[in-house]
């Protein structure tokens, strides 16, 4: 006879409506812009209501960047970034999930390499209707030449128009299933 508890697993989805992913980078050197991306999903698996060991999933409709200027999300759209008519989805799945971090595979424009980000949990909580959710956040900084995409405009001064380094930013909410 086993002494050994058996953890059952619990499946988890995202509640869009209070989760963001979004993204900061330097323009011309001097101040940073933001943006995000409007359609996503997100899944989890975990023991019970713990994140280490879970398994997360994510994807983002390349076509739904954000940045509240038309132009520059079109930009963005085109093959000098994102080639969304091409590559309409960008994914990350993870390997390995601690307290503090998850480590797994970034995949955009069908270039996927892995990523280390910060894991920080708010909690965990059931809401007025019943419904367990838990929070956290997921940060850290990528280098957007590691995924092809590569434009830039060199500046009269000094430096380029777009920095290398994107700082990423999600902040999720999950709701548990069954």
């Amino acid at each position: 006879m086993s002494n050994t508890a058996t953890l059952s697993k619990t499946t988890w989805a995202i509640d869009n409506a209070h989760s963001e992913i979004t993204f900061k980078v330097r323009h011309m050197m001097i101040a940073s812009v933001s943006g995000k991306f409007e359609t996503f999903t997100a899944h989890a698996e975990t023991e019970d209501e713990n994140l280490t060991g879970a398994m997360l999933s994510f994807s983002a409709e390349t076509a739904s960047i954000n940045t509240n200027a038309a132009d520059r999300d079109n930009h963005l759209r085109s093959t000098d970034f994102f080639d969304s008519a091409t590559y309409p989805t960008m994914t990350f799945k993870s390997s390995h999930v601690t307290e503090n971090e998850v480590v797994g595979d970034l995949t955009i424009k069908d270039i996927t390499k892995e990523v280390c980000l910060k894991l920080e949990k708010g909690g965990t909580g059931k809401d007025p209707w019943g419904q367990t959710r838990i929070g956290f956040t997921v940060s850290g900084k990528i280098n957007r030449k590691d995924w092809d995409l590569n434009w830039n405009a060199a500046l009269e001064t000094g430096g380029v128009l777009v920095s290398d380094e994107v700082a990423i930013n999600a902040e999720i909410q999950f709701v548990k299933q069954g």
